[in-house]
């Protein structure tokens, strides 16, 4: 067999122009102690944590592929929670910036997270409509809820071990966590529920929908169930101070038919009137729930001021004092009944924020001293920061940052590489940036109009760009300014090509020409000295748009793609016309021609690349490229390799001579717009509607198209593995619960990994049986060959090994791995389970493995008559274990007890006291010392 040819492959090497995506939330983080300040942001797949005040990226929270859709920080500040748009979710510590947890759950994006008041479990909702419980501290899914007929928007958890859910299905579901139940369902709103807050110690709960109607709910929590003799008057009477009548949607609590021991009521108070007319976006309030804020689809933030209980009470004596003043003549009882607060009272609005541009997401933290801090995630790529001083007499908020330079505020549409290969040009609807390759550092930001193309000029030193009002506009880098501007064509520029001898460039536009200018000298008018300019050399009048534009390497022919799908070539020198290529169904948006000159390949919008010989105009071949829109085509320098860009978010690259697809670059999430090779081939950098750049980078690593399709159909196996029916469970119904995680390509290798294992034990014990029969029948000791791969962990036995095998499962993989283990495999691990139990090792997940086993195989266990004994045996070993493990748990926690008390009582002081009281005072004497050497200085 021949040498097959290797190619070289392209690998990410960076991501950059981006600030944040604006398809997830954005949240403050505590970042060495100190809140406030730090915020983390979904940036593609990773996360970004940006230091407010110095506008400056000070962490990385890497992903894999995946796009993120919703952050949640856990209440020790010490974790973050992300969720991705694959169902999947990874809690990143934010000291190391290392994923420690993965959670395997849903079956698409994750919607909505919160973790509980400790920080040990974690609630996920998604748009699968299901809601899941993770144990974080065990790293594992505890159960699923299911009762929402459409995507989740909001999960809340409340005292007494409850949850509330929102969804997309107009319902707001009530969950008892110790039953895993729905106990109540709340049905009074006619759209969607977008948004919730929990106000007032969770006491009140706030529900925003479609409407520009904030509905009110008061939260009664009663102790015990309605005795059979108590008057119905008293179940249905409202102890909250602002509650008004409804007739209409104070019934919309439907109770399922479950006996609860404890309930909550919750009635319908009122409602706030927002401002904006459109659906509620983000709906939350602060930690402490004394304020209120959210927003709609446009670019105001309202801020509500929620009384406590003392306020409203000081509120309520003012107005009986005035009430008295009015009427003397009433009596006293009947004044009291009359005076209440208005729900508008109890919830003031405060204030609006308007934002720069539309608000996707905000979070806001409220300091000790009463100082509001507001970040607002926006649409275009910027982060903005406002403070809000509540003690003020009419409180304004105030712009204290904005985090923008990282990148544009619209979709790049054009790029280019200098020609040192250093240089990269980027141009978007309102600027055009320069970055530094190696650094990836925007140095120069200019602004533009809304621009289609662009190139460097034979020097690095100016660049021009073509715009969408059909002008064509010089920058010099240097200064970074404006030089000149040309109105060149009378619609769109939609191409630009520097001619081969560098003495000019042709370009293409919307008003059915082709335009040929030179560069020339000029003298400016008030200065001496010589500057570049354009010239208006020649014109090509064609029958229809002008798309895109390309030179020949030997500047003898010119190749125009025009809106008929047609792509003709004409003679540069005399504009004669030579061929035209047609066989595209949709326009050809793009179009490269090869370094010798001998091949064009042609992009269309009906998602296939057609390559072509440019000496008689022959389609050498037709290859369906995207799944979506062709948008730009390159070729490589000195060679026939070519790359294209999608609209399917992919790009790919191509060999002109042997027609054969050699690689997928795939990490944009949305279109790519438009990409540029390097002058040496090296660098690829692409431009997506996720406003993001990426550059890719040539490696040494060589690739071989075998293995790479191989590697695909693994990866499109793994795909199907996780899209196929999930086991079910025997003797369980399809309820309102079921088991957290779900069938991935790692449970079902961890599912291998144990029967391999069991395998390797059972021929380790038939080895041993036969070896002690030939020993017996020689009357002597004959060594035992030891197996290799125990050799590897140190000589163990085979049991041993198993256990090894069994305690490297994830452990929130462990039961959909137990799930897919064939049964013959079970009888064997339940012995072997007896035997490490009864040693006592790991009997905390022994425990947890033997009882799902139990749980899913318990009609086979139970008829089987060779499992009796072991059974038998399991239940004495497991008893008298758990109950050690008990009393020594017992034990430690009464001496920790012990020790706390002897501590607080010695010292005088509250063991694990927060310090951050302390923290602040101290910062505070710091500045104040500092402001008073300022002033005398």
């Amino acid at each position: 067999m021949g040498l097959t040819r290797q190619y070289l492959r392209y690998g990410p090497a960076a991501l950059f122009g981006l600030v944040a995506s604006a398809r997830g939330n954005v949240t403050f983080v505590a970042l060495r102690g100190e809140r406030g300040r730090c915020v983390a942001v979904p940036a593609c797949e990773h996360v970004f944590v940006w230091d407010t005040r110095k506008a400056e990226k000070v962490l990385i929270l890497k992903g894999l592929k995946q796009e993120v859709s919703c952050l949640c920080p856990s209440p020790d500040g010490f974790h973050l929670a992300v969720g991705y748009e694959d169902g999947s979710i990874r809690v990143f510590s934010l000291r190391t910036g290392e994923a420690t947890i993965t959670f395997n759950g849903h079956k698409a994006a994750v919607t909505a997270l919160q973790y509980d008041h400790l920080g040990g479990r974690l609630v996920s909702g998604s748009k699968d409509t299901d809601v899941i419980m993770w144990d974080v501290i065990n790293e594992s899914g505890l159960y699923r809820l299911r009762g929402h007929k459409d995507a989740i928007t909001q999960v809340l958890f409340l005292k007494k071990n409850l949850l509330v859910t929102s969804g997309k299905d107009t319902l707001v579901k009530w969950w008892d966590l110790d039953t895993q139940h729905c106990f109540k369902t709340l049905v009074g709103h006619r759209t969607e529920v977008w948004g919730m807050a929990l106000i007032s110690k969770e006491k009140r709960l706030v529900t925003g929908s479609a409407d520009s109607e904030l509905r009110v709910w008061d939260i009664t929590y009663i102790q015990e169930v309605k005795e059979p003799d108590e008057p119905e008057s008293k179940k249905s009477k409202d102890s909250s101070p602002g509650a008004e009548e409804n007739t209409e949607e104070d019934e919309t609590l439907e109770l399922d038919e479950h006996p609860e021991e404890r309930l909550v009521k919750c009635n319908k108070v009122g409602s706030i009137m927002r401002e904006g007319r459109d659906r509620i976006v983000t709906l939350a309030a602060d930690q402490t729930g004394k304020i209120l804020a959210c927003h709609g689809t446009d670019a105001v933030l309202e801020v509500f001021s929620v009384l406590s209980e003392e306020e409203i009470q000081k509120k309520l004596e003012k107005k009986m004092k005035k009430a008295k003043k009015k009427a003397k003549q009433n009596s006293e009882e009947e004044l009291e009944g009359s005076v209440e607060l208005s729900l508008q009272e109890e919830i003031q609005r405060v204030t609006k924020v308007k934002a720069s541009s539309k608000i996707k997401s905000f979070d806001l933290i409220l300091s000790p001293k009463g100082e509001l801090k507001i970040v607002l995630l926006l649409q275009n790529n910027i982060i903005e920061s406002y403070s809000l001083n509540l003690s003020a007499q009419v409180p304004q908020a105030v712009r204290v940052s904005r985090i923008t330079i990282g990148g544009h505020r619209s979709d790049v549409r054009t790029l280019a590489f200098s020609s040192d290969n250093i240089a990269i040009l980027s141009a978007a609807a309102e600027s055009v940036k320069i970055w530094n390759r190696s650094t990836l550092q925007c140095i120069r930001t200019m602004d533009c109009e809304y621009a289609l193309c662009s190139l460097f000029v034979p020097g690095d030193r100016q660049v021009i760009t073509g715009t969408k009002t059909g002008k064509l506009q010089l920058y010099d880098l240097a200064s970074g300014s404006l030089m000149e501007t040309l109105d060149a064509h009378d619609g769109a520029v939609w191409s630009i090509a520097l001619s081969p001898d560098q003495r000019g460039f042709v370009t293409g536009g919307a008003d059915k020409c082709v335009k040929f200018w030179e560069f020339e000298l000029v003298k400016d008018e008030s200065n001496v000295q010589k500057r570049l300019s354009m010239k208006h050399v020649r014109v090509l009048q064609l029958d229809e748009d002008v798309l895109c534009v390309r030179y020949s390497p030997n500047q003898k022919l010119l190749a125009v793609s025009l809106l008929d799908c047609t792509v003709k070539i004409f003679y540069v020198d005399t504009l004669k016309f030579f061929l035209s290529l047609y066989g595209h169904k949709l326009p050809v948006l793009c179009m490269d021609i090869s370094y010798d000159g001998t091949l064009i390949a042609t992009g269309s919008a009906d998602r296939s690349v057609k390559i072509w010989g440019l000496d008689f105009g022959d389609c050498h071949r037709s290859i369906f490229a995207h799944d979506d829109s062709v948008m730009y085509l390159q070729f490589v320098a000195k060679s026939h390799l070519f790359f294209t860009a999608g609209k399917d978010s992919k790009i790919k690259q191509w060999d002109a001579d042997k027609f054969e697809h050699i690689q997928t670059l795939e990490g944009h999430h949305q279109e790519v717009w438009c990409l540029a090779l390097s002058p040496n081939g090296d660098y690829i950098v692409s431009a997506s509607h996720d406003k993001s750049l990426r550059l890719w980078e040539r490696t040494r690593e060589p690739l071989v198209l075998e293995e790479e399709r191989e590697m695909q159909r693994e990866a499109e196996y793994e795909d199907s593995v996780a899209k196929e029916e999930q086991p079910v469970v025997a003797g369980e119904t399809q309820g309102e619960t079921g088991l957290a995680g779900k069938k991935t390509i790692e449970t079902i290798k961890a599912a291998e990994r144990i029967m391999e294992a069991i395998e390797l034990y059972r021929e380790e014990m038939a080895k041993l049986k036969e070896h002690q029969a030939i020993c017996k029948a020689a009357g002597k000791e004959v060594p035992l060959p030891v197996n290799p791969i125990l050799r590897a962990y140190g000589n163990i036995t085979p049991s041993a090994y198993v256990l090894e095998v069994f305690k490297k499962v994830k452990s929130s993989e462990l039961e959909e791995s137990l799930l897919v283990l064939p049964f013959s495999y079970v009888p064997d691990l339940l012995r072997l389970f007896n035997e490490y139990i009864h040693l006592g090792s790991d009997v905390e997940l022994l425990c947890r493995a033997l009882l799902f086993l139990l749980k899913i195989h318990f009609g086979q266990i139970t008829g089987n008559h060779m499992l009796v004994t072991v059974i038998e045996n399991l239940k004495e070993t497991t008893i008298s274990r758990v109950s050690e493990a008990r009393d020594v748990l017992g034990f430690n926690m009464a001496g920790l007890q012990f020790l706390k008390r002897e501590i607080e009582t010695k010292d005088e002081v509250t063991f694990f006291a927060d310090a951050t009281d302390r923290f602040e005072e101290k910062k505070r004497k710091r500045k104040k010392k500092e402001k008073m050497v300022l002033a005398v200085l």
